[in-house]
This record gives structure tokens, C-alpha cells and sequence, in this order.
């Protein structure tokens, strides 16, 4: 049995993981300022402190045989409107936590990344490869995270994973999605089917794909928490690999109306809008490397077995 610190555990993601974490035995602490959390979030078994991320060094001891980093605001948009915040957050906050562990000993990281650090691909599968070129200050700013890690592997001999997710989704028993606001596409029409919103909107069908609106790689969030136990037994001390986790399959947002009103038998009325700046048309990942380096292979890829479990949850904890 390991002990593990889990930053942001009370949000989606890192809830699930500390889940997972707490199923195959081992010891962990939850880091969570709850300003964007759940406490309610925070797995039964899990020990829960409150506090920030920029406050790491009050947290961080020797007794943790690595950290899981979620903590970080995650906003698009919000990003573009307060780039200071995500800054302050995301680098300022990651700086702080990479020194706590520096001082405490702990050499082993698993870092919560993004596609959004690729911007507008102009290829089809993107690799670990591919064109870095974040359209906004939270691509950005996830982007210089990497870019930190990669230099305390070099200098201090660090074992490092980012993970760069693609587009995340389903649940996992009493865990799953709730932002406020909530801005992604499964949950916003699973809303619509709860009658909590009166349609979705779709931003462009002129798009070049098959039936003219944008192509997502989804990935179910269990087979994400998979993928990060995976990189804690992977992990390299002095190197900092970077894998994409996704299905290496896209679906449109007209085939994910399509599919959850197949799985809740609602209406889902849809209003075509215009296109958003920096929405590119296809984001779809080549999980390759999760696969060699991992042994990670996602097995919960059926867009319907996803939107299902998202609907579970959704149903039964409607606002």
C-alpha cells in the first residue's frame, strides 16, 4: 500500500481517480480548496483538507510516494477574460507545489494536462508530437506547466507523466460531472433532457466533417483514472513523458445529440448557432504512446455505454 496526495480530488476527474486510488488499497489525502469541488466529491476513505494549492508546502510531506495534480481552473473562455487567474492558479500553483515537493522528497508526479495545449490542429490523429500552439491562456498555461515539469526531471530527477486528456465524459457510480457553469457538450444536453434547459445549441454545421459539426474524441472518465494508476507505475525518475488519452475515434456534436436522445427517450431541441473563434473542427488523439508506455488500452469506448452512465448520474443528482 502506497499514500498518495490528490489535488482538486473533490472536482470530476480527480475524484474518480481517488476513487480508483482508494479500490486497489492504497492511502489518500485530498487537496481541495472547493472552489470549484464538491465536498460531497470526495471519496468515503479519503482524507480531506481544505486548502490551496499555492499553500503546498503546509500539505506536502515525505510520507506521500507521489502526488496526482488536478488542482487548476479549466475554463476557456473564463481564461480569455482573466488570463491573470489562470497564471496565478495553474503556473503560480504548480511552481509552489513542485518546490513542496522538492523539500519534502517526493519525486514522483502525475500531472493532469490537456489537448487544449495543441490549439487548431491542421492534422488529422494528433500525436505527442504534434504542433503545441494553445488558442487561449488556459491551453497556455497548462502548455507551461509541461514545460516546468519537464525541468525539474532534467534538473532535480523528478518522475513525471502528463496526461493530456481529450474530451472527458461519462461517470463513475456516485461520481461524475457537475461544473458551474457548465460548459461541456454532454452534460449541457443531458440538461436539455432533464428540462433543465430548453435546447443546445450548436456552434456550426458548415464545418468539414461528415454531417458539418465539430468532431470530439471522447474518453470515459474510469478509463482516465486507469490511465493515471497506470502512469504511477510507469513513471521514470529524470524523465517527463507526456501521453494523450482519448479513444482515437470521434464523434460529432449531432451524433452526441443523436445518442442521448436514443438513451433518455427526450426530445432534444436544437438551435444552430453561430461559429465559436477557435473551435477546430476535428480534435481527435492518437493514444499510442499510453499504450506502449502505459500498457493502457481505454475498454469503455461505445459512445452510448458513456452517455448512459453520464444520464445515471445526471438523473439522480439533478438541481
Amino acid at each position: 500500500m502506497s499514500k498518495y496526495l490528490v489535488t482538486g480530488g473533490a472536482g470530476y476527474v480527480g475524484s474518480v481517480v481517488a476513487a480508483h486510488l482508494l479500490e486497489a488499497g492504497h492511502e489518500v489525502t485530498v487537496l481541495d480548496d472547493l472552489s470549484t469541488g464538491f465536498r460531497v466529491g470526495v471519496p468515503e476513505g479519503a482524507t480531506f483538507i481544505e486548502g490551496r494549492i499555492q499553500d503546498a508546502a503546509r500539505y506536502v510531506d515525505g510520507s506521500y510516494e507521489a502526488v496526482l495534480h488536478f488542482a487548476a481552473s479549466s475554463q476557456v473562455g473564463e481564461s480569455v477574460v482573466n488570463p491573470g487567474k489562470y497564471w496565478e492558479n495553474n503556473v503560480g500553483g504548480t511552481l509552489a507545489l513542485l518546490a513542496a515537493m522538492r523539500g519534502a522528497g517526493v519525486r514522483k508526479l502525475v500531472f493532469s494536462s490537456t489537448a487544449a495545449t495543441y490549439g487548431e490542429p491542421t492534422e488529422g490523429l494528433l500525436t505527442e508530437a504534434s504542433v503545441t500552439a494553445p488558442t487561449n491562456p488556459y491551453g497556455a498555461s497548462k502548455l507551461a506547466v509541461d514545460h516546468m515539469i519537464a525541468g525539474e526531471c532534467v534538473a532535480h530527477g523528478l518522475a513525471a507523466v502528463s496526461l493530456r486528456y481529450f474530451n472527458v465524459a461519462g461517470a463513475y457510480g456516485e461520481f461524475g460531472e457537475r461544473h458551474t457553469p457548465e460548459t461541456h457538450l454532454i452534460p449541457l444536453v443531458l440538461q436539455v433532457a432533464l428540462g433543465e434547459r430548453e435546447s443546445i445549441s450548436v456552434f456550426g454545421e458548415d464545418y468539414p466533417t461528415p454531417d458539418g459539426t465539430c468532431v470530439r474524441d471522447y474518453i470515459h472518465v474510469a478509463d482516465l483514472a486507469e490511465a493515471h494508476l497506470a502512469a504511477l507505475r510507469s513513471a521514470t525518475a529524470g524523465e517527463h513523458l507526456i501521453c494523450n488519452l482519448g479513444n482515437g475515434n470521434g464523434f460529432s456534436v449531432r451524433e452526441v445529440v443523436e445518442t442521448v436522445r436514443k438513451v433518455t427517450g427526450r426530445e432534444i431541441p436544437e438551435v444552430v448557432a453561430p461559429r465559436r473563434a477557435g473551435d477546430p473542427a476535428m480534435l481527435v488523439a492518437s493514444a499510442r504512446t499510453a499504450h506502449e508506455r502505459l500498457g493502457w488500452t481505454p475498454s469503455r469506448s461505445d459512445l452510448t455505454g458513456i452517455i448512459t452512465d453520464a444520464w445515471n448520474f445526471a438523473r439522480t443528482h439533478a438541481s
